[in-house]
């Protein structure tokens, strides 16, 4: 299949071969952190789907480097339920030994939906000015480019201080997976590991900060392509750090993320 797209299924399997817009700015054989979270979650979206159910948090546990090669995805519904259910999916590597390995894991809880529009309460206020009313803008340091971010469209972005959040506007140029259409929240997934670059103070031409996890809570179905994060980062003296994150479309927010972070001084 020749379009352009983060992965490409092997047909009439469970497989999947990350392509190079999967590539992680700290390594060229690993993947950014959106691209797998992105396939966990269409995974548990498509798991055993239940009409007028939808996913309101996902948490994504990295096992490991996830490798720029072939993965096997699997998913579970770990507790059934009528109204609340949680499902498990996995991403499997192939090792050089021929061996498999877990290297990253995602929990979450499937929700059924109700009519609460008279009880609804917005995160925050919109963030303006829009992904129409802002100029293209890059958010991250000047030499992260290449592989997953550049599978990206930026506009807004606003760098991080010490007193202000960084933001920015963000857009998938490519499905997630080719031949798909990505639906709303796996197109929330796309985007949202990116907080933690447009959190980041430090200089990682010094530092490395390498988030363990994703944990996002989906208040609603994000409505769009555009997907706006402003993040900012706290670390410890001890080498842990949380970067947290508020996600919009276009009307305002959407929901948060969570990462917990390893932050270590390069040697």
């Amino acid at each position: 299949m020749s379009e352009v797209a983060l992965f490409v299924r092997v047909e009439g399997t469970d497989r999947y071969r990350a392509t190079r817009l999967t590539t992680s700015v700290w390594a060229e054989t690993m993947q950014h952190g959106a691209p797998p979270s992105a396939l966990l979650a269409r995974a548990l979206e498509q798991c055993s789907p239940v009409p007028g159910t939808r996913l309101a948090r996902v948490t994504m546990e990295i096992l490991g480097p996830v490798p720029v090669g072939e993965l096997t995805v699997q998913a579970r519904v770990e507790r059934p339920g009528r109204r609340v259910a949680m499902l498990t999916a996995d991403l499997v590597a192939d090792l050089p030994d021929g061996s498999t390995r877990a290297v990253a894991r995602a929990t979450a809880w499937r929700v059924a939906m109700t009519d609460t529009s008279a009880a609804g309460q917005t995160l925050d206020p919109p963030l303006v000015p829009g992904p129409d009313e802002s100029e293209a803008g890059w958010a991250f340091p000047d030499h992260w480019h290449g592989g997953f971010l550049d599978s990206l469209e930026f506009r807004g972005a606003r760098p991080v201080t010490a007193s202000e959040p960084g933001r920015v506007w963000a857009r998938p140029r490519y499905p997630v997976v080719a031949g798909e259409q990505t639906s709303p929240i796996v197109g929330l997934f796309a985007v949202a590991d990116i907080a933690n670059g447009v959190a980041a103070l430090l200089d990682p031409t010094e530092w490395t900060f390498l988030n363990t996890d994703l944990t996002v809570q989906i208040v609603r179905e994000p409505v769009g392509e555009w997907v706006g994060v402003q993040a900012r980062t706290a670390i410890g003296d001890d080498g842990i750090g949380l970067c947290t994150s508020t996600l919009y479309d276009a009307t305002g927010s959407v929901g948060r993320t969570f990462q917990t972070l390893e932050v270590r001084a390069r040697a």
